[in-house]
């Protein structure tokens, strides 16, 4: 409902009350200049007559513009104070924030709560970079925008290297259920307490509750500080218990133990999802996805996110297929057995009076079963040489026919796995050849083979890491021709125009 709010300027007109934050009050209203929705954020008047919080809440204000463009961060419009009232104007976001949504639908698949995170950590780590800790990470920090993408917002308690601080120590900032143990002890936060807060959204996303969980604030910080990591398989049944040591790690009592970067700590997740599916079932990086938002920023600096810690992950190979039943497989080795012999015994026999027909010998077929695994062997199929005729002088022995060759693709597949592990590394130059001989084999494949699809996003992807921005485009374009639905593709794609036009 539209209200009063003499307390924004007039270019700012209809608004209505969205949320109230920890310092102040938030509107959604229309700027009449440029005829677009915004959120306004206005100090709280209980504080406006508090010099030190105004100063807090303009320091709020410059963290957060100082970040403005990063990707995945709120962007901000406007700072300025009206009657005596600071204001804060950004974007507008319409799909609500993370904590909204986990309190309609609880634990997410683990697809949607890893391209969230890696949203969440891209623009974290683009603040750490900055020197600027948030302080404050949590769902309702999250917001989504009507993509459903992740942008982090809220930097009320930030805290920016070269500004001067209006925490002490002995002071606890943010909120309990995502302090890290150095928070919760009033020691100053940092890079690492951010991490710990996302590896907290990370458990409450997958396990659709927070780990130290508890009736009151006191007491779940006090968890944070003295209890162990529960077990995440133990809330989840559903998730593998290999995601345990991640958390363990990110989730750690000691700052250094912990994470390096939030893309680390996401491709970790990844990663321990994947080996517990084995190694040719490696998860998607979006259904995902998601919506992994990848703005446009051509500058070359640490990539996202995996090893260096700041790259994000490329398609990894498909999950692996259904395994045909090995019964089939041997009947299918004898009739192909059966065939070749019979073939030969006609080529050999011609239907020339001048040789004689002669019977083929039999294939010796052996078959050794292991556990479920049947294993077919071939040891030959032997025909007689034909009989010498006048025209002939020598004898030409007949041969069986040789299996056939190695299913078509096969070969590219290894090669496109073989340089997205490199990717994995960081060793883009080396996936390089990897993937051009790959995309080079798997052109114009069968269309039921996803892995023309990820050649080529991974290829373009790799150039894109090698600074070789326009010669990544149309391999880029190829994947999003190939898979229109996977919002990657798309946009690395302007990421690599942007590139290459900058």
């Amino acid at each position: 409902m539209a209200i009063d709010t003499h307390i924004l300027p007039s270019r700012y007109c209809d608004a209505e009350q969205i949320g109230r934050g920890a310092m102040g009050d938030i509107y959604r209203a229309t700027d009449a200049l440029l005829g677009r929705s915004v959120a306004v954020k206005v100090l709280a008047e209980r504080y406006a007559a508090d010099e030190a919080l105004r100063r807090r809440f303009r320091r709020e204000a410059l963290a957060a513009a100082r970040l403005s463009g990063e990707p995945n961060i709120v962007t901000i419009f406007d700072v300025g104070e009206h009657h005596e009232r600071p204001y804060l104007v950004m974007e507008y976001l319409s799909g609500g924030s993370l904590r909204d949504l986990l309190r309609r639908e609880g634990a997410q698949p683990p697809h949607r709560a890893f391209a969230w995170l890696e949203e969440a950590g891209r623009a974290l780590d683009a603040a750490h970079r900055a020197g600027v800790v948030h302080r404050d990470v949590k769902p309702a920090n999250l917001l989504l925008d009507r993509n459903g993408d992740v942008h982090v917002a809220d930097f009320g308690i930030a805290s920016a290297v070269g500004m001067d601080s209006l925490t002490v120590t002995g002071t606890v900032l943010g909120t309990a259920g995502y302090l890290a143990p150095e928070q919760a002890r009033g020691d100053r936060a940092t890079a690492a307490s951010d991490r710990y807060a996302l590896a907290i959204v990370a458990f409450e996303l997958l396990a659709g509750q927070r780990p130290f969980e508890a009736e009151s604030p006191t007491a779940e910080a006090s968890a944070h500080v003295h209890a162990d990591v529960p077990s995440l398989c133990d809330r989840n049944g559903s998730l593998p218990c290999e995601l345990d040591g991640v958390f363990d790690k990110a989730l750690a009592k000691d700052p250094l133990r912990r994470y390096t970067s939030c893309g680390e700590l996401v491709a970790a997740l990844r990663d321990a999802l994947a080996d517990a599916a084995g190694s040719t079932g490696r998860l998607a990086a979006a259904s995902q996805p998601t919506a992994v938002t990848q703005r446009i920023d051509p500058r070359p600096h640490d990539a996202w996110p995996v090893p260096p810690p700041e790259q994000r992950v490329a398609y990894p190979p498909p999950p692996v297929r259904r395994r045909r039943s090995p019964v089939l497989l041997v009947v299918l080795l004898i009739l192909g057995a059966v065939a070749g012999a019979l073939a030969a015994y006609f080529v050999t026999s011609g239907g020339n009076g001048d040789h004689a027909a002669v019977a083929p010998q039999p294939s010796v077929v052996t078959k050794t079963v292991k556990g479920n695994e049947v294993t077919t062997t071939i040891v030959s199929t032997t025909l007689p040489a034909a009989p010498t005729t006048a025209a002939t002088a020598t004898t030409t022995p007949a041969t069986a026919a040789t299996p056939s060759a190695t299913p078509s693709g096969t070969g590219a597949h290894a090669l496109n796995d073989a340089g997205y592990s490199k990717m994995r590394r960081g060793d883009y130059a080396g996936a390089l050849p990897l993937l051009q001989q790959a995309v080079q084999q798997l052109r114009g494949a069968r269309p039921s083979d996803p892995y023309e699809a990820y050649a080529n996003y991974n290829l373009g992807y790799t150039l894109l890491h090698l600074d070789r921005c326009r010669a990544a485009i149309p391999f880029l374009q190829r994947a999003q021709q190939l898979e229109p639905q996977r919002p990657e593709p798309g946009r690395d794609l302007a990421r690599a125009r942007a590139c290459a036009t900058g």
